[in-house]
């Protein structure tokens, strides 16, 4: 049963308000909940039930829940919950309010190197991290259609975990005979071939050669008829070192290709932080009180929150792992551990610091970090922007621009962090 708009699912929790996408084996839908919050819901395509093999293909359709639930990364689709619903199997996965990479080149035609690059580097540490889960796991659909841009803050997101599969590398195992032409590697059109990070590296390798030629790469099993076309020649604008990795990447042979998601990164050079330059020179100076008002501009830039001035929860949680992690280094690095988000998450937890925390424990954070004094709030302006003040006195712009509401955004900031 297809559902329409206005359907009311787990008793009435999400209402369905659009169709999202049919395939082969789910539907998606966009779904709102009682607070109005947008959600992803998946669902098998009835019409599999009839299907011999059917209790294998809603073990698969489960596996891929489970598999999706405990990868928590900036980069990769979240999931909240598993339902059922008309004795269905549904995944409820966050909602991403964008666009596919593959629409957006077939709307825009082919990407610049720069724009590319932004996007397969992130799509490359979500693959890394998946490679190092314990067992690890290989996504095996890579390609642009399944790399989803938010439009707010640009992050690429990967999505669709269908036919993802755990694996040990280098070992003998079984490949679904589901794949795409032009990105599957040459060993996914063996039923039996050896599995390794060189999988996903092949088709994010034929995915970077899809954006910035805009065409679609040679199947693999007809390189050897048809060779595979330099992506300079087709776009003579790229760089030598980026026409390169992509074919070192895309090589027939698995042995032939990088072993390791990093290494074929580090094939593309490392990826500008010139986005920091201004606050690294602030704080390499020591110009505490600029550096922490560069900080919360960088934060908005990022999260596409320049009009609004301030962050909600639900932007501190999607907010970049990457952008967070890099801005607290930074910090870490020029106050000698002085200051950070990181200090200040130590400083939370010792203290019993959560989501739910009252307000008492609240108040004895700022005590410890100097922004509470005399049973008052330190304004802004009174603070002592020196490595003399308390240990975590800054960053703070974050927490000041908005009163309201500030100890769920901190305690939301720490949770983020804590999972990046």
């Amino acid at each position: 049963m297809i559902w329409t708009k206005g359907w009311k699912l787990q008793r009435g929790k999400y209402t369905v308000r659009q169709q999202l996408g049919t395939g082969g084996f789910g539907i998606t839908y966009r779904v709102r909940d009682l607070e109005g919050n947008q959600f992803v819901v998946k669902a098998l395509n009835e019409n599999l039930k009839n299907m011999v093999n059917f209790p294998k293909i809603e073990q698969d359709f489960l596996n891929e829940s489970l598999r999706l639930a405990k990868c928590y990364h900036p980069n990769i689709v979240q999931v909240y919950e598993i339902i059922q619903e008309n004795n269905s199997w549904c995944i409820v996965m966050e909602y991403i309010n964008g666009e596919d990479l593959g629409k957006k080149i077939s709307r825009r035609g082919m990407l610049s190197e720069n724009k590319a690059l932004k996007y397969i580097f992130q799509i490359g540490e979500a693959l890394t991290y998946i490679h190092n889960l314990h067992p690890p796991i290989l996504h095996r659909d890579l390609k642009p259609p399944n790399i989803m841009v938010r439009h707010s803050t640009d992050q690429a997101i990967l999505i669709d975990f269908g036919i993802a599969r755990e694996f040990v590398p280098n070992f003998m195992g079984l490949h679904t005979p589901l794949l795409t032409d032009g990105f599957a590697p040459i060993e996914q059109y063996d039923k039996l071939a050896k599995r390794g990070a060189y999988t996903d590296i092949y088709a994010l390798s034929a995915t970077l050669y899809s954006l910035v030629t805009g065409q679609i790469p040679t199947p693999a099993p007809a390189r050897n008829l048809f060779p595979l076309a330099e992506p300079r020649i087709i776009n003579p604008a790229i760089s030598s070192n980026l026409n390169k990795a992509i074919m070192i990447g895309m090589r027939l042979k698995p042995n032939e290709r990088p072993q390791s998601m990093r290494e074929w990164l580090s094939l593309l050079g490392n990826k500008s932080q010139t986005g920091y330059s201004k606050l690294e020179s602030l704080l390499k100076s020591h110009n505490w009180l600029e550096a922490d008002r560069e900080t919360w501009n960088l934060m908005l830039k990022i999260a596409g929150r320049n009009h609004e001035k301030w962050l909600d929860v639900s932007q501190i949680n999607n907010f970049p792992c990457e952008e967070l992690i890099q801005i607290d280094r930074l910090w870490n690095k020029y106050s000698n551990g002085h200051f950070g988000f990181s200090v200040q998450n130590k400083i939370w937890q010792k203290i019993g610091g959560n989501y739910y925390a009252s307000d008492d424990t609240w108040k004895n954070f700022g005590y410890l970090v100097g922004w509470r004094k005399n049973r008052a709030w330190v304004f802004y302006e009174g603070l002592n922007f020196s490595l003399n003040s308390p240990s975590g006195m800054l960053p703070r712009s974050v927490y000041s621009m908005r009163i309201t509401g500030r100890k769920k955004r901190f305690a939301s900031l720490m949770i983020k962090l804590g999972k990046c």
